[in-house]
């Protein structure tokens, strides 16, 4: 039986509180914090003040408590508008959104399909505003804005890393790599590259995914009117 579907033990009153619910938000918490590393049994028990094997009551694996801490990010995943692109637009957004509270979700995201109830009630939510689309374009349609927005928010989660593990802000690194890139571009090998780099307008990360979620938008769009 899954995990979602497999009854609690009942609580006992004489001891410390517990219910899947505490575990996933005590987990959550310290993967905030601390990244998904920091997640473990010990420690989860630790801050519930309860003894860790306890926890087995509620969850069997690890790998179950991911799936439940995923399905509980699910629940702030939640698509609004009015027709199938303001629909997809949303979620790309709330999906961005959270990841960006959530950072150790960019991990998790994209692996196995998501069956918790957050998740299934997201996909209702976004498949029942596709109607329009067909039933043998809407999950291409889903999985193509999925896969642009995981690929976006991983970027920009490892950016964030990068820039924690580093100590360089993107101030700092032009200034370190500017002259090694004015040498390549003067040697005339990468004249497009170039004219790119020093010409073109330099969006900052949310004009850049929104801009690339137009663009697939608008593909996904003509594609259907024709």
């Amino acid at each position: 039986m899954v995990v979602w579907e497999r009854p609690e033990p009942p609580d006992r009153p004489a001891l410390a509180p517990l219910s899947r619910e505490l575990i996933v938000r005590a987990a959550i918490r310290l993967a905030d914090a601390d990244g998904l590393d920091a997640v473990s049994l010990r420690k989860i028990a630790t801050a519930l003040d309860v003894g860790p094997m306890r926890l087995y009551g509620y969850i069997e694996s690890k790998e179950e408590l991911l799936d439940l801490m995923v399905d509980a990010a699910h629940a702030e995943i939640r698509p609004t508008g009015d027709g199938w692109r303001e629909v997809l637009w949303s979620l790309a957004d709330a999906m961005r959104r959270a990841v960006h509270r959530h950072e150790w979700l960019a991990d998790l995201l994209g692996g196995r399909p998501q069956l918790g109830p957050h998740a299934l009630a997201t996909a209702e939510a976004v498949m029942a505003a596709l109607g329009d689309v067909g039933v043998d374009s809407a999950m291409p349609v889903v999985s193509a804005v999925n896969a642009y927005t995981i690929g976006a928010v991983r970027r920009e989660i490892a950016e964030r890393r990068a820039e924690r593990a580093t100590g360089m802000d993107e101030q700092r690194w032009q200034a370190t790599l500017g002259p090694y890139l004015t040498r390549a571009f003067t040697s005339g090998d990468l004249p497009a590259l170039a004219t790119v780099v020093r010409d073109a307008v330099h969006l900052d990360a949310d004009e850049t995914f929104r801009m690339g979620l137009d663009f697939l938008l608008d593909g996904i769009e003509a594609r259907l009117s024709g």
